[in-house]
């Protein structure tokens, strides 16, 4: 049941019949997490060999990047923009939180998705297609909720207030394996190289949102789960190399 109401949360698809999105129902998906990467992961493989029988390769990036956004609702890079205003542009922590709620998009959001994307299209370019395409959606969704689970949340109210409550260490667990799994089947001993690093990495951003914002909130989350993805996609470029 809790991998429905995750794929209900995560992506666009949906699930055999409406599940609850309550309170609990958030924390009881946060296992599946990794999961859900997992799947589109799949997909953009599917989406790669496909469109590579028809496209050149900056084509079949370039689509792969816009289907990923597509697959997601666009539902993280709404974090990422509302996050890079809110943090950047406030001068105290009640005035970020404040324009992180706003529906209008400011410069610094603009310019924020619009770096994301970018590296995203030109690192795809330089890694190995398998890791690349299924370990970036899986080990952002694992690192999603290790900020969940490490750090406060900074308001009293919303969506990512529910996920935080449900954090609990044996579903932080579950998730961590499942991801664990994925990258050691894919680069061995590299992909613990990789997990460790995009920790060590994401954890120095989400303690700088909190010292900003006093805790994380779900637009932070949206933008970890877009940042990790970028990390990913270096730290494999890197690991290609020492190879």
């Amino acid at each position: 049941m809790g991998f429905w109401t995750t794929l209900q949360f995560l992506t666009i698809f949906p699930a055999p019949f409406r599940h609850d999105t309550g309170n609990k129902a958030c924390g009881e998906s946060l296992p599946y997490f990794p999961l859900i990467g997992l799947l589109l992961g799949a997909l953009l493989i599917g989406l790669h060999y496909g469109l590579s029988l028809i496209f050149p390769a900056s084509v079949v990036n370039a689509l792969l990047v816009t289907a990923l956004v597509i697959f997601t609702g666009a539902h993280h890079l709404d974090g990422l923009a509302d996050t890079s205003d809110g943090v950047i542009a406030g001068t105290s922590r009640e005035e970020r939180l404040a324009i992180m709620s706003d529906t209008k998009v400011g410069t610094f959001g603009i310019i924020g998705v619009f770096l994301t994307l970018l590296l995203k299209y030109v690192t795809l370019s330089s890694t190995p297609v398998l890791p690349a395409l299924l370990l970036m959606p899986t080990l952002s969704r694992w690192i999603m909720v290790n900020a969940i689970f490490i750090f406060p949340y900074a308001k009293g109210n919303g969506m990512g207030l529910a996920f935080k409550q449900g954090a609990t260490w044996q579903r932080f667990a579950i998730a961590t394996a499942i991801a664990l799994i994925a990258a050691v089947a894919l680069l061995k001993l590299w992909g613990l190289v990789l997990m460790a690093s995009l920790w060590l990495m994401v954890f120095g951003v989400a303690s700088y949102f909190k010292s900003r914002l006093g805790g994380l909130t779900g637009d932070t989350y949206g933008a970890i789960n877009e940042l990790a993805e970028v990390l990913v996609l270096l730290i494999l470029i890197i690991i290609v190399r020492f190879q």
